[in-house]
């Protein structure tokens, strides 16, 4: 990323993360952060700690989901309050349903000892996590990491804006939807996995398959950002219908327009009409929210459209619900200004890593590369615990490596091993850059 982007394009940021319960912000992990709470919930939490680490202790097997992971490491009192309810509002799925397997440095455990001092010495412990200093991109988002990734490639192999509608394994060919044909020698493909393996007639693999999809809601607001160190919001409770929101204009200045710029105001944060001399274009400063709800069979989502007011206009009702729930868990105020929105769902959003996937994947990866097909990437391998953006890119890397010299795919076969260490193996130089392709490659 580096050598296609350059040093001086990215903000350094530190991770400042929260949780919003009991109407307070309690600091991420929210397992070290427990002297937040009210002393009832303390006593429960800190029991149900001193409980887990005996039960583990003792425990003669494995825990056989992620419930059961979640109570030997962490206990009922964390259970309850925050454990369960907020991983059933990102997967869409019980905790009962899914294995552990997965987990790693996904899920904070708990040092008993420190949880304890914590709450004595009242204090505050933050900063977990592989992601506790980040780099954003100054310009364009993160698409625009991507976009200068693919400067880097021969313009003459890309293709973008068209769709793969079929993969005969046999002739070895794909088939687009504007009709043409492409031959190939070896597929990477990050085509959803259920998708490839039901056009190959292996749907007894796809159904084992879970995952969930993903509504995205942008909101921009007028007005001074009350919230100017936040990064990563988590939420638990069934006040909102996120369970995750991001203060995107703390990233970068370029996520909002200049504070000069003269936006009309659309709506009110409740959904309701501007009075009349608000609707008139002003100036800023603006910044933003992004918001993340999940969708699966067992957690539906309205997405009926609704009216909003003053030239809002429709939108699915989860956009209302979701500015009702910003104002519930204190993010904005019924009287802050939104100029902008915006919305997409993701029919893919999160693979799920559920009970029968492993089985499923055990046989599904190596008979696709029987047929020379490398099904990889985020929903392509399926993996979770493999899955950012920085894993995906990887796998592309590792599966071409594996296609031309044989070399074993570390991130993909051995994901604790790559999840515990940085990078410093693989990096890419000038010299490296591909002049030609020696197999036709669909990504």
């Amino acid at each position: 990323m580096l050598a296609a982007m350059g040093k001086g394009a990215w903000n350094t940021l530190q991770r400042a993360s929260y949780v919003w319960i009991k109407n307070r912000w309690v600091a991420y992990p929210f397992q070290n952060n427990i002297a937040a709470l009210d002393k009832e919930d303390q006593v429960a939490c800190l029991t149900g700690l001193v409980e887990a680490r005996v039960a583990s202790a003792t425990a003669a097997t494995r825990p056989a989901n992620f419930d059961e992971w979640i109570l030997r490491s962490q206990g009922s009192g964390i259970a309850d309050l925050f454990m369960r309810p907020y991983n059933f509002k990102v997967w869409a799925v019980p905790t009962t349903e899914m294995q552990c397997e997965w987990l790693g440095e996904r899920v904070a455990t708990v040092d008993v000892a420190r949880a304890i001092s914590n709450v004595i010495h009242n204090r505050e412990d933050a900063g977990w996590g592989p992601n506790a200093v980040f780099r954003f991109p100054k310009q364009g988002g993160t698409g625009a990491i991507w976009k200068a990734v693919a400067q880097l490639l021969p313009a003459n192999k890309q293709r973008y804006d068209t769709t793969v509608t079929a993969i005969d394994k046999l002739s070895k060919r794909i088939t687009l939807s504007t009709g043409e044909a492409i031959q190939y020698d070896a597929l990477i493909s990050t085509i959803p996995l259920d998708t490839t393996l039901t056009w190959l007639g292996k749907q007894q693999w796809a159904q084992q398959l879970q995952h969930s999809s993903c509504h995205i809601i942008g909101v921009g607001i007028r007005g001074k950002c009350p919230h100017p160190t936040k990064c990563w919001l988590y939420f638990p409770e069934d006040n909102c219908p996120f369970y995750r929101t991001t203060v995107f204009s703390n990233y970068a200045a370029a996520n909002c327009p200049s504070a000069s710029a003269m936006l009309p105001t659309l709506c009110m944060a409740d959904g309701g009409a501007p009075p009349v001399d608000a609707a008139q274009p002003a100036a800023g400063p603006y910044w933003s929210l992004m918001f993340e709800v999940s969708e699966s069979q067992c957690k539906p989502v309205n997405q009926e459209l609704v009216t909003l007011g003053g030239t809002a206009g429709p939108w699915p009702a989860v956009v209302r619900d979701t500015l009702s729930g910003a104002i519930s868990t204190q993010l904005m105020q019924p009287g802050d200004q939104v100029v902008s929105l915006y919305y997409r769902r993701l029919e893919h959003g999160y693979p799920t890593p559920s009970l029968c996937r492993d089985a499923a994947l055990r046989e599904a990866l190596p008979w696709l590369q029987q047929h020379s097909i490398w099904s990889r990437g985020r929903f392509g391998s399926w993996k979770y615990e493999v899955s950012n953006q920085d894993h995906s890119l990887l796998l592309g890397v590792e599966a071409v490596d594996n296609i031309l010299f044989g070399t074993t795919e570390l991130t993909l076969q051995h994901p604790d091993i790559v999840n515990g260490r940085k990078n410093t193996s693989l990096n890419y130089t000038a010299a490296c850059r591909p002049s030609s392709v020696t197999s036709n490659e669909v990504h």
